[in-house]
């Protein structure tokens, strides 16, 4: 229920936290550095965990046409290293453990960036962190009704349904949309669909976080990541998770170019065009992360190995890999 931002005052560069209190906007000094460049990481991430620990209490879930509440649970790791883990091993539903892994992104990335500072600093943080929490959780014990009424007057002012925070996160992870994808993905889910969905969605959405240096995207952050790396020549790569009700339940690594709706038109210089698949590689079991990592990293490096991979014959491994061609659309 916070949003940070940095400011530069006398040479250094301040931590700012500003939040509603009681009277109003307010904005206090957390910390302040000599190098803005150490300051960005840290504000970046702090908003982050401030959204991804905020949001999810501030909505309904809306799922099975009712009207509920999202766990907490995922607060205690703001504070408790030890409760981080709890982050990655739910089931609750897509949406809420798709937010509790970029929590969990959030703040490994805030543990990086405070590795680079002094001592001061990181405690100061985590001393910011721990306000967040405890004037959260102390206003939701105030909305549901359990507030004993005998702890310190909250100073951060929350109010359901409208949080003070940064949303744009770069993934649109807290935006109505994405929600209520998800939650209609969801739909006709079993508990074990449910399960399996969750695994995979965190092995795509860690792969793609790990993809930031070339262009890549979740067309749906549960079962689909495609990349279509800067000159490849139109070849794409697609890692198709399965979807609830797959006869096979098999994940597939698909590679195809995009051809020209026009056959009078090259690509690159055509208004519309298809994507084509070429061939596909049915994995024998699911991947993790650093396997599709692995895959966006070497056609990032060398943006052609597509165009090899797109020639690779029948029951032959992907140069570099271990996945194996299954499938030639031109046989």
């Amino acid at each position: 229920m916070t949003i940070y931002s940095q400011h530069a005052n006398r040479g250094k560069t301040q931590i700012l936290a500003t939040y509603q209190g009681p009277d109003g906007v307010v904005s206090k000094t957390v910390t302040s550095l000599g190098d803005v460049y150490l300051a960005a990481p840290i504000v970046d991430a702090l908003n982050r965990i401030s959204a991804f620990a905020t949001v999810p209490v501030s909505v309904h879930d809306r799922r099975e046409r009712r009207v509920g509440y999202y766990p907490r649970q995922h607060l205690a790791a703001l504070t408790d290293a030890a409760a981080r883990a709890d982050l990655l091993s739910g089931t609750h539903s897509l949406w809420y453990e798709y937010v509790c892994l970029r929590l969990h992104q959030a703040l490994v990335a805030l543990e990086n960036a405070l590795a680079a500072v002094p001592d001061t600093v990181s405690r100061a943080i985590r001393s910011e962190l721990e306000s967040e929490q405890r004037e959260l959780c102390a206003a939701l014990d105030d909305f549901s009704g359990t507030s004993s009424g005998d702890g310190p007057e909250i100073e951060r002012h929350w109010e359901f349904a409208h949080p003070f925070v940064k949303y744009d996160d770069g993934m649109n992870t807290l935006s109505d949309e994405t929600r209520s994808q998800l939650d209609l993905h969801e739909e006709q889910f079993t508990s074990v669909d449910r399960e399996r969905a969750v695994s995979n969605l965190r092995v795509l959405v860690t792969a793609h976080s790990r993809s930031s240096g070339m262009w890549a995207s979740l067309d749906d952050p549960s079962c689909e990541l495609f990349a279509e790396p800067y000159d490849s020549d139109g070849f794409y790569l697609a890692v198709h998770a399965p979807e609830p009700g797959d006869a096979d339940g098999l994940w597939e690594i698909e590679i195809g170019r995009w051809e020209s709706d026009n056959p009078d038109e090259e690509y690159g210089e055509h208004t519309s065009a298809t994507g084509s698949p070429l061939v596909g590689c049915v994995l024998p079991a699911a991947p993790d992360a650093d396997a599709i990592t692995h895959l966006l990293k070497s056609v990032d490096e060398e943006p052609l190995l597509i165009a090899q991979w797109a020639e690779t014959p029948m029951e032959t491994a992907l140069a570099g890999t271990t996945m194996v061609v299954t499938k030639r659309y031109d046989s």
